[in-house]
């Protein structure tokens, strides 16, 4: 019988492998499969160190530099593979709004119309306020669906660089969460509404309270826009300590804005300003305090 025909059946005979053989064999596999190991291991820490590194206002998204928004406000990736977009613009009413984009930041997106408790917080301030957004469609929008929401920001947001956080927003039925700032430092805007031509002049020609006919001769017997006509009023939001600062807004006084009551000189900020102060020294003058009380304290 030849070598070839050994074996049951006539089959060829293959002779076992060594033990040597068949240890190299499982040491090569178990060198795969650690290697395999180590591979999954590298990318998973890799992962979390990105993640890690990802600024604070960029929760929900591979953040990528953006330039502003159509309205002014910042724009941030909303979701991992940025599907979409917001939009922030913090007003000096007080007024937030939140606009949505698709994955092209320049196309409006608009998501399903919802209520959105968000929050705001001044950047590095822990502690957040509430603010209620509602939907108000743009011209366009479908029905049901919204790509603006609008909110009033609360008292206690007093100006600084804020940030909104939006936790919960359903687009395009995935649920998101994200951040945006509002990029630039926010102040509210301390200028009262302007008083009409007519009830100007009743307001300044008129003596009452602590406004005295000897107020009104002493300021020209004018009214405040008379005689800041022209005048560019600017707002220090920041005054240092014993500056004079305006009774209104408690911003920083402008010596140009003086204005006579109660035999004393104040100063102000802004034209409208002068409005209100003198509104209240006839109706409530028991709360006109003297002008050195008004000075930005240490």
């Amino acid at each position: 019988m030849s070598k070839k025909s050994r074996g049951s059946g006539g089959r060829p005979f293959r002779p076992e492998p060594s033990p040597g053989r068949r240890w190299a064999a499982r040491a090569a596999l178990i060198a795969a499969a650690v290697g395999l190991v180590l591979a999954v291991c590298v990318l998973v820490c890799m992962s979390i160190v990105r993640n890690a590194a990802r600024p604070p206002d960029a929760p929900g998204g591979d953040q990528h530099d953006h330039p502003p928004g159509p309205h002014g406000g910042t724009i941030v990736a909303v979701g991992r593979e940025n599907r979409f977009h917001a939009e922030a613009v913090f007003e000096r009413s007080g007024a937030v709004r939140l606009y949505t984009y698709g994955e092209d930041e320049s196309r409006v997106f608009a998501a399903e119309a919802q209520p959105i408790t968000a929050t705001v917080r001044r950047h590095g301030d822990k502690a957040e306020f509430t603010v209620h957004l509602a939907p108000e469609p743009q011209p366009g929008d479908p029905p049901g669906k919204a790509s603006r929401y609008v909110g009033r920001l609360p008292k206690e947001a007093t100006g600084g660089r804020l940030e909104l956080v939006v936790p919960s927003m359903v687009i395009a039925g995935d649920r998101y969460w994200f951040t945006v700032p509002s990029g630039r430092e926010w102040h509210p805007d301390p200028m009262p509404a302007k008083v009409t031509e007519e009830a100007e002049r009743t307001l300044y020609l008129t003596p009452g309270g602590k406004y005295t006919a000897d107020d009104i001769r002493a300021n020209g017997g004018v009214t405040a826009s008379e005689k800041f006509k022209g005048a560019q009023a600017e707002h220090d939001a920041k005054p240092k300590p014993g500056d004079r600062i305006c009774p209104v807004s408690l911003t920083k006084a402008n010596p140009k804005f003086a204005w006579v009551i109660g035999g004393k000189e104040y100063q102000f900020c802004c034209p409208p300003c002068v409005d209100e102060f003198v509104r209240k020294a006839k109706e409530k003058p028991d709360e006109v305090k003297p002008p050195e009380s008004y000075v930005q304290p240490p």
